[in-house]
């Protein structure tokens, strides 16, 4: 079980293990705010909730946001491993300008690819294909790529995350 974190100003910090989360409450250096029902920790006479949510007690200054470093496993799951060609399952990435033609591996030059199209495409442009993108390729934004660990979240994130977007 994973519990996300919170600064002092609501914002989604990072996603951290529960054994984690419990030492940070324990010793008072957060506080539980959304808690799994009927089903608590204990700890010697102590009880305590489960967190799925914790607010830190001090302020954490969350970083100026630096651009997102471009990956293999980024483009796919930033185009939900859809082919940017066909629209179908897609397990390799694309240079949409080939690098042989001075394409660069940027988020807007790479597209998740299914291995027929890449295959087809070969070393030519889309247009040389008579091919059109399905969406223009861009930088990922939004509080899932920002939050680490927070792409397979809990539902019960959502409203925090929903802030920090």
């Amino acid at each position: 079980m994973r519990t996300l974190v919170l600064n002092a100003g609501y914002e989604p910090l990072t996603v951290v293990s529960f054994k984690r989360a419990m030492v940070l409450v324990m010793n008072e250096k957060a506080s539980v705010i959304e808690h799994v029902e009927n089903d608590p920790v204990w700890a010697g006479q102590s009880a305590y909730e489960r967190p799925v949510v914790i607010l830190l007690t001090r302020y954490v200054r969350i970083p100026a946001m630096r651009r997102l470093p471009v990956t293999r496993r980024g483009v796919l799951r930033r185009d939900d491993h859809r082919c940017g060609y066909c629209g179908r399952s897609a397990a390799t990435i694309d240079h949409v300008l080939p690098r042989s033609r001075g394409g660069a591996n940027s988020w807007e030059n790479l597209v998740a690819c299914c291995l027929k199209c890449n295959n087809d495409k070969s070393d030519r442009t889309p247009q040389e294909m008579g091919w059109a993108l399905r969406s223009a390729p861009q930088a990922p934004r939004g509080s899932a790529w920002t939050v680490r660990g927070a792409e397979r979240g809990d539902p019960r994130w959502e409203p925090y995350l929903a802030l920090a977007a």
